[in-house]
């Protein structure tokens, strides 16, 4: 069935580049793109590319059942997890005005299971859901590590002017000068997993994770804006293990995937200007170039 839960781990490795664009600002640095203060490398953390993951399946499921998403801008979660209860009038709750909690640990698992059926993300990434509207702690199998770029990132910042005011009486003022960081230029590694136990406990389906690969390619191509510049998934290399608990240790398959920047570019500008190769699967694991 399309709905049964995957039973064979995963990993996978996506490249992305940016192109005078900022990837991901660093609010505590003035918003400047994040980087490792001693190599140089730009990061990317896991938390803005599941939002983009959770943004393009908010786009190309709306409405679908079973693919709403927990943690997006402006919701309330409380009243989320209140909706768990309303379906579920039978459970007996603990009487607690500041709190509102199942008494019994099959209901609470219940609750759990329910939130899991309706929203993609609690599925996939899991969720806290024990604030205040108790319907407990979901781990997810879908995991994601900071994406880090292969060669070190020259932030640069522009000036710019802004020509419109916002009140009569700005009108006269001098225009506002203001600063725009990017990057000219930069390629970015992150490695992921995927849990078959946890994807058992959580739901999560083979449907669930052919939608998560769609996810990876195509969400940049719904996340435009002026301060991103040009980001574009460039590869996706899947690993797939023949059992639940996997065949390889995680970190010798991620090897497998060299990147090397061309000995003849010194200055990279494009994806063009590295050399990407794939070594071969050890026994009982299956690659998939998807991208």
């Amino acid at each position: 069935m399309q709905n049964e839960a995957i039973n064979q781990r995963y990993e996978f490795v996506l490249l992305f580049d940016v192109e005078n664009g900022n990837p991901n600002g660093d609010p505590d640095a003035g918003n400047l793109p994040r980087i490792d203060a001693e190599t140089g490398a730009g990061l990317v953390t896991d938390v803005c590319l599941k939002r983009k993951i959770r943004n393009y399946v908010e786009l190309a499921k709306a409405g679908e059942p079973g693919y709403e998403i927990y943690v997006r801008e402006g919701v309330v979660l409380n009243q989320l997890n209140k909706e768990a209860f309303e379906h579920h009038p039978d459970i007996e709750v603990k009487e607690d005005k500041d709190k509102l909690e199942a008494k019994k640990r099959e209901d609470q698992l219940n609750l759990a299971r329910w939130m899991c059926a309706k929203y993609f993300d609690i599925r996939a990434f899991g969720a806290v859901m024990t604030t205040g509207v108790n319907c407990g702690q979901v781990r997810g199998p879908v995991q994601l590590g900071f994406a880090k770029s292969i060669d070190p990132i020259s932030p640069m910042e522009a000036t710019i002017t802004r020509m419109a005011v916002t009140n009569e009486k700005d009108a006269e003022k001098e225009r506002t000068m203001g600063r725009k960081a990017f990057v000219p230029y930069g390629l970015y590694r992150v490695e992921g997993y995927v849990s078959a136990p946890l994807a058992q406990q959580t739901g999560f389906s083979k449907a669930d994770l052919e939608l998560l690969w769609t996810a990876l390619v195509q969400m940049f191509e719904h996340d435009r804006s002026a301060s991103r510049g040009k980001m574009s998934a460039q590869k996706l290399v899947v690993f797939e293990h023949e059992t639940a608990l996997g065949n390889a240790q995680a970190h010798k398959l991620f090897q497998l995937v060299q990147v090397r920047r061309k000995p003849e570019v010194s200055v990279p500008r494009s994806y063009q200007d590295y050399e990407v190769a794939v070594g071969e699967a050890p026994q009982g694991v299956k690659i998939m170039e998807i991208l």
